[in-house]
């Protein structure tokens, strides 16, 4: 049984439309083809983007800082560590 699929349509220009058409042909592939996977390409990479952690100036040097003259750990982190140490132990 196919996947289910949705539908999407635009309102293209005559040039773009053939545009689109000769890439296509170039590629040996249809023009749907061509379309769904340059999409998806774009959105994959505009989702990637957006994904990407971004910091202001003052957040980056509290970053580098905390990297190189990191705080003592705290009594949490000390107790998963030593559960840690317990766990590979009885390995």
């Amino acid at each position: 049984m196919p996947a289910p699929t949705a539908r999407l349509e635009a309102r293209i220009s005559p040039d773009l439309h053939a545009l689109l058409k000769r890439a296509a042909e170039l590629q040996g592939r249809t023009v749907t083809d061509f379309v769904v996977t340059t999409v998806q390409d774009a959105a994959q990479k505009a989702v990637r983007q957006a994904d990407m952690l971004k910091l202001s100036v003052s957040d980056q040097e509290c970053f580098a800082k905390a990297l190189l003259d990191p705080p003592e750990p705290g009594a949490g982190l000390k107790r998963a560590f030593k559960r840690r140490a317990k766990l590979i132990a009885a390995k």
